[in-house]
């Protein structure tokens, strides 16, 4: 190849999740492994009417460039529920990106520099990891307990560029990061100068109870702040959100202007229409109230299949299962043979940094029907058998 490639492109890695994607689209597997969200919970006919309205109303104006900022009305909207949960901000706090993955990337490209220190969760998000790699951090694992990262832990991400939280039902673990573990996190980063960047494409996704308020309240001008219409509308339509102090806000802005000009303005158009009238109020309720069942499923399966040595918690709300197996099981290595008894999941160790727990895997609960989740957790049970008597 005649192409040199630059230094940024050798981090580049393929997503493992959508490796694995690849193989479960093989007929019969139970795929236990993406992070998708149903597409029964998808709201097609109001998007349908939506498209339509958009369509006969402004069309012209739907087709067109648009403004990068994102559409005002759009922004506006944002705002305003951020408002609901006791985050003041402006709509011109408010850029419209994407997905919230593109979010990441903008926050990555406009903050990070070779070498420069990005602090994040043990595990955290790949998708995050991702999305920071080309610009070369030096990744900083928290430790963690079952409440996100612990306070002590902090003082390792000193001189960092920020710090990268996922405070409701985070992926990979479920974790819900409660009042007084945010209360002393963000009071300890602001002391420390150590921005947050706070990630939350989950936080509409409880079952038991609404989470806390965003860390953001407790310090606005420290973190940014990233939301997502994905799990709540439709992934299809990549429409997300970053939320930023107004002196770094025109930075994100170029960088947003430079990788795309600008979000789509068709789908920013549909989804407004959609949601101005207070349609999801009445909709996450529905798509609560499904992963739920799902949820449950999977909690009485894991109960009833999975042998002693075997640890998780039971998520109050999202979409994730976070599995440790008896020490010495590889969950890597035994991924082929889960897919040759029929079902599919994700190695726990791509969602760390560094000094990856080989033993980990994650269950997604959400694609799949409650019957297909109790058999999809057998043959975990029955791969995970076999593992363990050939280490025997």
């Amino acid at each position: 190849m005649s192409f040199v490639l630059a230094r940024r492109a050798e981090r580049m890695n393929p997503s493992v999740i959508r490796e694995i994607l690849k193989v479960t689209e093989r007929p019969g597997i139970v795929s236990l492994a993406g992070g998708l969200p149903s597409p029964d919970s998808f709201p097609v006919e109001a998007m349908r009417a939506a498209c339509e309205r958009v369509l006969r109303d402004t069309p012209r104006e739907a087709l067109q460039y648009a403004a990068s900022e994102g559409f005002g009305p759009l922004r506006e909207w944002v705002a305003a529920q951020l408002g609901e949960r006791g985050l003041t901000v402006e709509a011109a706090q408010v850029l419209i990106t994407t997905g919230s993955q593109q979010g990441l990337d903008l926050v990555g490209k406009v903050l990070i520099d070779a070498g420069s220190g990005v602090a994040v969760e043990r595990p955290t998000y790949l998708g995050a990891l991702q999305a920071f790699a080309p610009y070369e951090p030096e990744v900083v694992s928290l430790e963690c307990d079952d409440d996100g990262p612990l306070p002590e832990a902090l003082a390792a991400a000193r001189g960092a560029r920020f710090l990268y939280l996922l405070p409701n039902f985070q992926n990979p673990s479920g974790r819900c990061m409660s009042a007084a573990r945010r209360e002393v996190l963000a009071e300890a980063a602001q002391a420390m100068a150590l921005p947050i960047v706070e990630d939350n494409p989950y936080g509409d996704l409880w079952f038991d109870a609404e989470p806390p308020p965003p860390l953001a309240v407790r310090a606005p001008g420290n973190t940014v702040y990233l939301g997502s219409f994905s799990k709540v509308l439709a992934p299809g339509l990549r429409l997300g959100y970053v939320v930023a102090p107004r002196a770094l806000f025109p930075k994100l802005l170029q960088a947003k202007q430079a990788a795309d000009l600008h979000t789509p303005g068709f789908n920013q158009r549909v989804v407004h229409e959609v949601i101005r009238d207070g349609f999801l109020s009445e909709h996450v309720p529905t798509v609560r109230a499904r992963y739920q069942r799902h949820r449950d499923a999977m909690r009485d399966a894991l109960q009833r299949h999975l042998p002693a040595g075997c640890r998780w918690n039971v998520p109050s709300g999202g979409m994730f299962f976070w599995l440790e197996l008896p020490e010495g099981i590889d969950a890597t290595a035994m991924l082929p043979k889960a897919v040759e008894r029929g079902m599919a999941y994700v190695p726990g160790a791509a969602f760390f940094a560094n000094h990856a727990r080989a033993n980990t895997l994650r269950l997604s609960f959400v694609t799949v029907p409650p019957e297909e989740i109790g058999r999809g957790v057998a043959l975990l049970a029955e791969t995970l058998a076999q593992a363990l008597k050939e280490k025997a």
